[in-house]
């Protein structure tokens, strides 16, 4: 029987590199740290009631509510809230020009 070595291996932290180096990886990850400063600029009141849920075309965040009363309480806020935002996004270095609230995205386990 003829022994198989198996030398080709590639060291983990060298897939990991590759990855972090594709262009769509570094987008979601700029993405994923974005949604997570949404609680700050939202507040704890809206923060439990609202999650962003995608980013579209043009710099549009799309923000998914719990209901159409929390759609509307922050579309009243939106200028506030794209205030709030500016630090954040200068600081990923992303442009966020508009957010759209849609109550018909929300999950209960979103």
């Amino acid at each position: 029987m003829k022994k198989i070595l198996y030398t080709d291996f590639v060291q983990t932290g060298e897939i990991v590199a590759e990855l972090l180096e594709k262009k769509e990886i570094k987008k979601a990850m700029t993405r994923n740290n974005l949604y997570k400063f949404w609680g700050k600029v939202a507040g704890a009141k809206f923060a439990a009631k609202s999650k962003p849920y995608s980013m579209l075309g043009g710099g549009v965040m799309v923000i998914a509510c719990e209901n159409s009363i929390v759609a509307q309480e922050l579309m009243l806020k939106k200028t506030q809230l794209l205030v709030k935002f500016k630090p954040y996004l200068d600081s990923l270095k992303m442009k966020v020009k508009d957010l759209k609230f849609d109550a018909k995205k929300w999950e209960s386990g979103l």
